[in-house]
């Protein structure tokens, strides 16, 4: 298989697959390879500063990584400040690359009230990967 055959993922968010993330996007997508962030970007996509009014400049590396490394139809895993993904789905879209998400199961653990902060626990289990759509 020639390089430009594999259908890749590109990982745009904060933490690791896990197993099950990784079987289902080869078995349901027929992903070849998974692309992590290099470590600089995935420093800034994990520590977005919620004080900036305007994110393109804190995304310019990010859109710059893509735009070398991906290429029409690569699929693109993102998740993270709503904002920001927003922005890099949008991206992804105008520029044929298919971006998707990880829907899940969530089990609330324990949640505790203390003044005007909540503290929650949460268990996550992967379902499946699920397009971004756009409003037709």
């Amino acid at each position: 298989m020639k390089q430009t055959d594999l259908k890749r993922m590109f990982l745009i968010f904060s933490h690791e697959l896990t197993d099950f993330q990784k079987k289902d996007a080869i078995a349901n997508l027929g992903i070849d390879e998974f692309v992590y962030l290099p470590d600089n970007l995935k420093v800034q996509w994990s520590d977005i500063s919620p004080y900036d009014d305007n994110l393109t400049f804190c995304l310019q590396d990010l859109i710059s990584w893509l735009n070398i490394n991906a290429r029409k139809g690569d699929y693109v895993l993102v998740q993270g400040d709503f904002g920001a993904t927003f922005l890099i789905v949008d991206f992804c879209l105008k520029n044929d690359l298919i971006p998707v998400y990880s829907t899940t199961k969530r089990e609330v653990i324990t949640e505790i009230k203390n003044g005007e902060n909540i503290k929650v626990s949460r268990l996550f289990t992967h379902v499946r990967f699920r397009k971004y759509e756009r409003w037709t």
